[in-house]
Order: structure tokens, then C-alpha cells, then sequence
């Protein structure tokens, strides 16, 4: 039997470590998604509520310097890491 690809593991393969990234989160005083900026430091399948799911640890660019976890298909790609080469 083949074995399923992690939930939001396709997604997960447009992204690596050193992508700047963006999510939005609600805001309750603007009533309105907010965006927010952060660059991805790791990407991992964990399980989560008995099911193999994507996530990613990003730094917030905020200046608050908290890792966060987040669901990998909510992270929309800003910039790719470059990596020291000139593609």
C-alpha cells in the first residue's frame, strides 16, 4: 500500500529554510486580516490530532524574535533564500 504524503506536504515542497514568508492573522480591533512577515528556519511533519501534518518554525521579521509553528500551506512565499548563488 502506498503510504500518503504528509497533509500540506505539497505545498511545503514550493518552500525552504531561508524563504521569507507570509501569513495573515485576524485583528480584532481593525476587523480585518492582518499580514505578517517572517522567515522560515525549519520545515517538519509532526502529528497532529492523529494525522501526519506539515509545519514550519519562522522567525517573525516583527522584531519579536519568536518562533512560531505554523500550518505550511497557510504561508504564502515572498521571497526565495538565495543561498549565495545567483539563480
Amino acid at each position: 500500500m502506498d503510504e500518503k504524503p504528509a497533509f500540506g506536504e505539497i505545498a511545503a515542497e514550493d518552500l525552504k529554510v531561508g524563504d521569507i514568508v507570509e501569513w495573515s492573522k485576524w485583528n480584532k480591533e481593525m476587523l480585518d486580516w492582518k499580514a505578517h512577515y517572517g522567515v522560515i528556519i525549519e520545515i517538519k511533519n509532526e502529528i497532529k490530532a492523529n494525522r501526519m501534518v506539515s509545519v514550519s518554525i519562522v522567525t517573525p521579521l516583527s522584531g519579536d524574535y519568536i518562533e512560531m509553528e505554523l500550518f505550511t500551506p497557510s504561508l504564502k512565499l515572498v521571497s526565495r533564500a538565495n543561498n549565495g548563488t545567483d539563480e
